[in-house]
């Protein structure tokens, strides 16, 4: 496992993260970051680094580059027979990690502590909202009180 927080953060703000990342600030399986963590054997120092990001979570596009480390880009799952572009979603109500998450293709190139040659795999867009004591719905979001 290896952190990559923008370099923009202060020192507070990247203390703050890094710990959220690595699962510290959460009630035990509560959130993915403390699954991502729990199955991690080897925990690499963060890099703080420049991040180049665009989401488009409607389109299913993506585009991020990190530095020299990192570059991705995601789009929308294309048919084979009639070329044109699928809609697929996973939807898990009670998940830890989102409600609703488009599918897409992904490509990534990584060149950090954990190397990545990636071409057409899975991709996925979600927005993620999350505490301490786990995943936000969505649904409950949209009816708060502002």
């Amino acid at each position: 496992m290896q952190c990559i927080v923008d370099a923009r953060a202060d020192p507070r703000q990247r203390d703050a993260l890094v710990k959220i990342l690595h699962g510290e600030e959460t009630e035990e399986g509560a959130t993915i970051w403390w699954v991502f963590r729990a199955m991690s054997d080897t925990v690499h120092e963060p890099l703080f680094l420049p991040i180049d990001c665009d989401i488009n979570l409607e389109a299913r596009t993506a585009r991020i580059v990190i530095a020299d480390v990192i570059a991705a880009a995601g789009a929308p799952i294309v048919s084979p027979v009639t070329g044109r572009e699928h809609r697929v979603r996973i939807e898990i109500p009670q998940g830890i990690e989102f409600d609703v998450a488009e599918v897409g293709s992904a490509s990534t190139t990584a060149d950090a502590a954990i190397q990545l040659r990636l071409k057409d795999s899975y991709g996925q867009f979600s927005r993620v909202r999350q505490t301490g004591r786990g995943r936000i719905d969505s649904k409950a979001l949209q009816h708060a009180p502002p």
